[in-house]
């Protein structure tokens, strides 16, 4: 019995005889058949089965993401959609990579609806789909690249790469949340983020479940052939799988520095969570300086020892410290109680009508510097949610748009210190804000000029006790891993954490908590390959895929004109 007629029976190689036995006559003449054809589903069973396991799979491929953090599960993920689409034609490809990716992203993030109601959850989960589907349409040309295995692992990791670089790039800058590296944070596979950042993470994902699915595949093929030594094939891509996620152990990771510095980082924590944490704004503000002057206090004592350098969350102070005096004082206050400088997250007027996101060097007994190495505006605000695209043409579908009443300018546009690298006494702090620590390219602009440690402010206020935190603090991890750097991610309300180079979190608060972390961080000035390399093996593994993909179909083309 053929390979196609076991398992690629969607193939075109139907017969009427097939559809009887399955229980349905075969299509009529005219635009069904030609629709039929078109999707190569030989029976509603068959293709109601991949669906079902292309749904299934991308729900299994949440689990490994943080919130359930089962990170062995993601190559299984990845699997079942290879499966799934294994076979079939382009637009059966697409229609199952869309149902892999919505289910998916379903589960993922529905925090971001969670104030907001359903709409935007639900829009964003389809647009961030649409990516998936696209994958879909080509991952059928995987397996029948030239080139055998090799080729197959090849353009199936490399297709997801790709599919991670357009989706985290456009529109509106992009939505990389959801990228497989993101998912590993506590496996072996992190440490590949050091030689090729979080791109090789998800590729060596992605090969990993590619192997799973060949050796399931052609095992059940062989034994359908009656070929029993085919049938230890599924054992052999289990082990080729795990070989592959386990090939980070061997690279050795930096757990020191050039020097080391004493950080405390302070998780002030709001009244109440929800929207309306802008209304509490002095309140948040005070629970910020109360903190730290109760640090001050501990010092003082001995209980605590004193701190290098001080970092205070985004959106700590809502009150814009240039222009409110009151506030102005309070921050001055705390920064020469605990006698550091002192990161502070503030919401600053202007420019215009504008407001900004951003990060403030305030020094005790000089206050809030000035200059490129004492300042920082959030390059990449947040689309929906700091300003809002096309506000008349979104209104038609929610009167929420307006809860953004004022849009928040990109650092870019104002052009102070466009790379986030903070001076604090002798560290030079990269300042990544919010969602930028999922962006590759903003946190590796600051390693590359000059940033020995890494602070990414947060308030995750706004998603409630959902995963959005614990999902950012494991981007804060792999960041570490990637750059070499400590990194302190650190939150209004919690999930905050201090991390090692290696990505180990050595201190951690709770959710909804007012909390000071502190710890003795190492200082690192030499990069990483993956700094740099930058983009390189993103681009090199994508296009090799679509290369191959477009050479095979090219070939098939030719050979079927001949």
């Amino acid at each position: 019995m053929s390979d196609s007629a076991v398992v690629e029976p969607g193939v075109g190689t139907s017969t009427s005889r097939e559809a009887d036995q399955a229980g349905i006559a075969p299509p009529p003449p005219g635009r069904l058949r030609r629709l039929r054809g078109s999707f190569r589903t030989p029976s509603g069973r068959l293709a109601w089965a991949r669906l079902v396991l292309a749904g299934v799979s991308g729900f299994v491929l949440h689990l490994a993401f943080p919130g359930i953090d089962i990170w062995p599960l993601a190559p299984v993920g990845v699997a079942g959609l290879a499966i799934a689409t294994r076979g079939v034609s382009k637009k059966f490809g697409a229609l199952l990579g869309f149902v892999f990716g919505l289910v998916f992203f379903l589960r993922l993030i529905p925090w971001i609806g969670i104030y907001v109601g359903a709409l935007p959850w639900i829009a964003l989960s389809i647009t961030e789909a649409l990516y998936l589907a696209g994958m879909g349409a080509l991952l059928p040309r995987a397996w029948k690249v030239r080139g055998g295995v090799p080729g197959l692992l090849l353009v199936s990791g490399g297709l997801w790469v790709a599919q991670e670089a357009v989706r985290g790039r456009w529109p509106f800058g992009g939505f990389p949340w959801g990228r497989l590296a993101f998912s590993q944070a506590d496996a072996p596979t992190a440490a590949l983020a050091s030689i090729g950042g979080a791109p090789l993470v998800s590729f060596a994902v992605a090969v990993s479940g590619t192997l799973l699915a060949w050796g399931l595949v052609t095992g059940f093929t062989a034994l359908r052939s009656r070929a029993l030594p085919g049938a230890l094939l599924p054992a052999v891509g289990v082990a080729l799988a795990l070989g592959v996620m386990g090939l980070g152990a061997l690279i050795p990771l930096p757990t020191d520095g050039d020097s080391t510095t004493r950080v405390a980082a302070v998780q002030g924590n709001v009244p109440r969570a929800g929207l309306d944490f802008n209304s509490q704004r002095r309140a948040v503000l005070d629970n910020h300086v109360s903190a730290t002057r109760a640090l001050a206090q501990r010092v003082a004592t001995g209980e605590s020892e004193q701190p290098d350098i001080v970092l205070w969350p985004e959106n700590a102070s809502d009150i814009d410290p240039y222009i409110n005096a009151d506030a102005a004082g309070e921050i001055s206050d705390a920064a020469d109680a605990i006698d550091a400088p002192l990161l502070v997250g503030a919401v600053v007027q202007g420019p215009g009508d504008y407001v900004s996101n951003t990060g403030i060097v305030w020094r005790p007994g000089e206050g809030a510097g000035t200059g490129d190495d004492s300042t920082y505006v959030k390059r990449h605000p947040a689309p929906f949610g700091e300003y809002m695209p096309y506000r008349s043409f979104f209104r038609l579908f929610s009167d929420k748009v307006d809860l953004i009443s004022k849009d928040f300018v990109s650092g870019d546009e104002l052009r102070d210190n466009p790379v986030g690298v903070m001076r604090m006494g002798d560290v030079k702090v990269g300042d990544v804000i919010c969602f930028e620590v999922a962006y590759d390219g903003l946190v590796r602009d600051s390693v590359r000029a000059g940033a020995t440690m890494l602070a990414v402010q947060t308030n995750n206020a706004t998603f409630g006790l959902t995963d959005e935190s614990v999902q950012q603090l494991a981007q804060s991890r792999i960041r570490a891993v990637e750059s070499g750097r400590s990194v302190v991610n650190i939150s209004t309300v919690g999930v905050s954490g201090i991390i090692l180079p290696d990505g180990t979190v050595v201190e951690r608060s709770g959710h909804f908590t007012q909390d000071v972390l502190e710890a003795t961080v190492p200082l690192r000035t030499e990069q990483t390959i993956a700094t740099r390399v930058g983009e390189w093996p993103e681009w090199i593994l994508s296009a090799l895929a679509i290369g191959l993909v477009l050479g095979t179909a090219l070939i098939a083309r030719r050979t079927q004109i001949s």
